[in-house]
């Protein structure tokens, strides 16, 4: 068993704590990526067995929403407690222990014979893997120096991107040989060897801040939503990261289906397109970054114009451009995952000892408007009758691409007005 043990002294003699060897970057780096893999393939996994699910249980499109969304609910109603977890236990024991919760979803769910135990074990998955990306981010800030976060966060979205890319192709040609009961007795299978990489392998490391009682830790968590810089941040980039997740991780299927016309094998091409295009994002968007903090360019610069391109996007969607089907959804891997630059530059707005809440905090409000916005696009699509071959009205697409870029302007104006203030207050220093 290797797992290394060590506080910040024995890192680095000049007490940073950020001296750190090959092989420790790997240790701190792979166990979680192993986590996140699987977190975003069951996020995903839906959009490409919605058919089988749809025939097998005589699913609405309500329905299929909630069935989906729940993942989000539960993954969200536990940030705040992973945030003090993680602040407390640190990232390998929370990851660790909660992942075996997503191994027993994925088990419940393989088992179901109606709709409520689907709907069961999908909250189980949630709750499951409701700490790997926060306990990722909390490792990294433990162990690399801040400059590097972006760079970081990039790199397991990255690997986030690559189990996105599995629940597509790869899991209709898995489709084409079993069923997709036995694809998530498999995924139970993989979800305990993740845990217990994460549990045995991965490294520890010493909280040097005191974080305080229980009630402290409340405290400091009320304190990160109180604060105006994160809600400045939270509300012009959790729409965009939120409705992108939704969309991804159902509804870009059956768009392509029902509005653009294609087959299913077309329809698995779309979304392995879209899955490659959300992992180069995640990597390229860390990077780059990276890159324009050192030439003096916040990251905040990076998103606010990322996020005008994505919001740009979406009005392919609106007006129907089928004929650009690739181009929105490589564009929708691409520049939807710049969302993810907001984690690093709140984890840079808070203390150290509140990193860990912080960015629950901000995770909590992407992952519960998911929810919102994934169950909503289903509710819509209800409003008109199914085409007559299966499938929605490609009507109630475009009334649903309609609201939520909408609601996506307002909050990025909101934030593109405090970055305005910032920097006039700035240049009035």
């Amino acid at each position: 068993m290797i797992r290394p043990s060590e506080d910040a002294s024995t890192l680095n003699p000049e007490g940073n704590g950020y001296s750190i060897s090959m092989r420790q970057a790997l240790l701190v780096f792979l166990p979680f990526a192993c986590g996140y893999f699987l977190s975003y393939l069951f996020r995903s996994v839906n959009a490409v067995i919605a058919p089988n699910l749809i025939s097998e249980f005589d699913l609405s499109a309500s329905q299929l929403g909630l069935l989906t969304s729940v993942y989000f609910l539960t993954f969200a109603s536990l940030q705040i407690p992973i945030g003090l977890f993680l602040d407390r236990f640190g990232p390998r024991r929370v990851n660790a222990t909660l992942l075996i919760l997503a191994s027993i979803g994925a088990l419940i769910f393989s088992k179901a014979d109606d709709f409520q135990t689907l709907l069961l074990g999908r909250a189980f998955i949630g709750f499951g893997v409701a700490a790997c990306l926060m306990s990722s981010i909390k490792i990294f800030s433990q162990w690399f120096p801040k400059e590097k976060l972006p760079e970081m966060t990039g790199r397991i979205m990255f690997v986030g991107g690559l189990g996105a890319i599995s629940a597509t192709a790869p899991v209709e040609f898995m489709l084409s040989f079993t069923g997709w009961r036995e694809l998530f007795v498999a995924l139970f299978f993989a979800t305990v060897i993740a845990s217990a990489i994460i549990f045995f392998f991965a490294p520890d490391k010493k909280n040097i801040h005191d974080i305080g009682s229980t009630k402290d830790q409340l405290l400091g968590a009320l304190n990160v939503y109180k604060a105006p810089i994160f809600w400045r941040i939270a509300l012009g980039s959790v729409l965009p990261q939120a409705f992108n997740m939704s969309v991804q991780g159902l509804w870009a299927g059956p768009w392509l289906s029902d509005v653009a016309g294609l087959e299913r094998s077309g329809v698995a091409l779309h979304l392995f397109a879209l899955g490659m295009a959300t992992m180069l994002g995640f990597l390229f968007w860390g990077a780059f970054a990276t890159r324009m903090s050192r030439r003096g360019i916040q990251p905040i610069v990076v998103l606010i114009w990322a996020t005008i391109a994505y919001m740009a996007l979406q009005l392919l969607l609106v007006f129907e451009v089928t004929q650009m089907s690739w181009v929105i959804w490589i564009g929708w891997g691409l520049l939807g995952t710049s969302g993810s630059l907001a984690f690093s530059i709140i984890s840079h707005s808070f203390p150290a000892h509140l990193t860990g809440r912080a960015t629950t905090a901000l995770n909590l409000l992407a992952f519960l408007t998911a929810f919102a916005s994934q169950w909503l696009f289903g509710i819509i699509l209800n409003q008109w009758d199914a085409l007559d071959g299966g499938g929605y009205a490609p009507e109630g697409y475009v009334q649903a691409f309609s609201i939520f870029l909408v609601l996506q302007v307002l909050g990025f104006t909101w934030m593109f007005r405090g970055y305005l203030k910032d920097r006039h207050a700035q240049k009035a220093l």
